[in-house]
């Protein structure tokens, strides 16, 4: 039974992998499905995801976060954007992956990947190059921002995508081989107690016994 738990954790924080790529927080609802299981699966079922791996992968998301955050904003500023470009390129980045995903969708799985990782970093290149529009920076520059929103919006969601994946490859190994062995209770078995007139043999043989009573042979030994 704790190994069919272990198959549906693994298939919902796969498809909460997926939701990265259409800027959804991802690693966070990984997180989320492993700490509900980790909670709620009963005490006696092993093996089971420790908080120590919980603890990890809620380090890893923490670095997620600022992988796709740096990676993102630094695409778009370090061409000269404003911090109104910068803010568009995470909306455009946000509604194209979602419009890309849409879009690729009749491809499966595959197609909807492409379709959001695309999708967004066109979307973000759009954004950047919007907010630019009323600045009096050059339509150069501005190509120049949308493109440093483009590469960096992709590099972001790579780069959190792959710490998504070690996060989904420890916990998954944790729910079915318990890496950090935790050792199993001994299982308790209630037997009935042995008296101590159970065990004293008594000085005749039990089979001429009749309602605890010797034989009378014996009885007679005993009398001489």
């Amino acid at each position: 039974m704790v190994y069919v738990a272990a198959v549906l954790l693994m298939l919902a924080n796969s498809f909460a992998w997926v939701t990265t790529f259409v800027t959804l927080p991802g690693n966070w609802i990984l997180l989320l499905f492993t700490i509900l299981y980790a909670y709620f699966l009963p005490a006696g079922y092993f093996p089971r995801v420790s908080w120590t791996v919980v603890i990890v992968i809620a380090v890893l998301a923490v670095i997620g976060e600022i992988v796709e955050f740096l990676a993102g904003a630094a695409g778009a500023a370090k061409q000269g954007g404003s911090r109104w470009g910068v803010f568009l390129s995470l909306v455009g980045a946000f509604l194209g992956s979602l419009t890309g995903a849409i879009l690729l969708s009749f491809i499966p799985i595959l197609g909807t990947m492409i379709g959001a990782l695309l999708g967004g970093a066109l979307g973000a290149f759009g954004g950047a190059w919007l907010g630019e529009h009323n600045t009096e920076k050059s339509h150069e520059e501005r190509m120049a921002i949308g493109q440093g929103a483009f590469i960096g919006r992709i590099l972001g969601t790579v780069g959190k995508l792959v710490v998504g994946v070690i996060m989904l490859v420890l916990v998954t190994l944790d729910s079915f081989f318990d890496l950090k062995r935790e050792p199993i209770p001994e299982q308790v078995t209630t037997e009935g107690e042995v008296s101590y007139q159970d065990n004293v043999k008594p000085p005749w043989p039990t089979l001429a016994m009749k309602d605890g009573a010797p034989p009378k042979s014996e009885r007679k030994k005993n009398e001489k």
